[in-house]
């Protein structure tokens, strides 16, 4: 068998094969330009903006989520979120009428996409610290003032109206967007509490009370109304009662004629001639007289 035979480059000093700092050499050149080249672009997440730096120099060129190249080792990019965020806290206030008031409140807010560098370049990216906090318990402390403790609870709605508008004319300028602000719940003192429960209770027992005098005048009214129509029932019964008796007298009366009292009275006759003489029609109206026949 052929032995095979290589044949290798002599290098100066007379030796062969590649010398050891060449391909050292090689490998920095190559993680250098790995580096810078992995140093020459970004990716902007969707939903955040990115904020340049040009050597430490806030750019108002704020870029889109995406890729996106950049100068390596001279410029940075501070990634900045654009979506909805929640912020929720606990709060003290007290009302109008000087109750104290404990309340957890949640505001969901964003920061718009062109504010992004303005933010970075005067707050930083601690905005909800810095800015977002203290705006949002002095709003809270505002609107509480105007109501009552009673009118917070009845009045919730309203509350967080007026919270909200508070926020959104602090916020909005710095380019903070409250999309949601909600009062998740209220807490007052135990004396008030037992005194709500309290005037709740009273004002149950009076539209009781109320509820039942109505009931019973609506049952009094109906007893008096159902009396009312019975009577006027038997009124009307006595009368048509009566109408029919006088009608039957009446007709009775138109049938009675001459001839049918005559006959009547023939009828009652009992035989017996009268004293008297004269005039056959005389005669006849004495001896049938009522007395004689009797």
């Amino acid at each position: 068998m052929a032995q095979e035979v290589k044949f290798e480059r002599m290098n100066n000093d007379g030796s062969f094969g590649k010398k050891p700092g060449t391909m050292i050499k090689f490998a920095v050149a190559g993680v250098a330009a790995l580096f810078i080249a992995l140093n020459s672009f970004t990716i902007i997440p969707a939903g955040h903006s990115g904020v340049v730096m040009t050597l430490g120099k806030v750019s108002d060129n704020v870029l889109q989520e995406g890729f996106h190249l950049k100068a390596p080792f001279v410029q940075n990019v501070e990634t900045m979120s654009n979506k909805i965020q929640v912020y929720e806290t606990s709060s003290s206030a007290v009302s109008k009428d000087l109750q104290s008031i404990s309340s957890v409140i949640s505001v969901n807010y964003k920061i718009s996409n062109e504010a992004s560098a303005e933010i970075y370049k005067n707050v930083g990216t601690d905005y909800k610290t810095v800015l977002i906090m203290p705006i949002v318990q002095e709003g809270m402390k505002s609107a509480t003032a105007k109501y009552t403790a009673e009118e917070l609870i009845t009045k919730r709605a309203a509350v967080g109206d007026e919270i909200k508008s508070i926020l959104d004319a602090k916020l909005n300028e710095y380019g903070i967007y409250i999309e949601k602000f909600n009062i998740v719940n209220f807490d007052f003192s135990q004396e008030f509490n037992e005194a709500i429960e309290a005037k709740q209770v009273a004002e149950q027992n009076l539209i009781k009370t109320k509820t039942e005098q109505e009931q019973a005048i609506v049952i009094a009214n109906a007893e008096a109304e159902k009396k009312i129509i019975a009577a006027n029932a038997e009124a009307d019964a006595i009368k048509t009662k009566a109408q029919a008796q006088a009608d039957a007298n009446k007709l009775l009366q138109d049938s009675l004629s001459s001839i049918v009292l005559q006959y009547e009275k023939i009828q009652k006759w009992n035989g017996t001639l009268p004293k008297v003489t004269g005039d056959s029609d005389l005669l006849i109206d004495v001896g049938l007289d009522d007395t004689a026949s009797n």
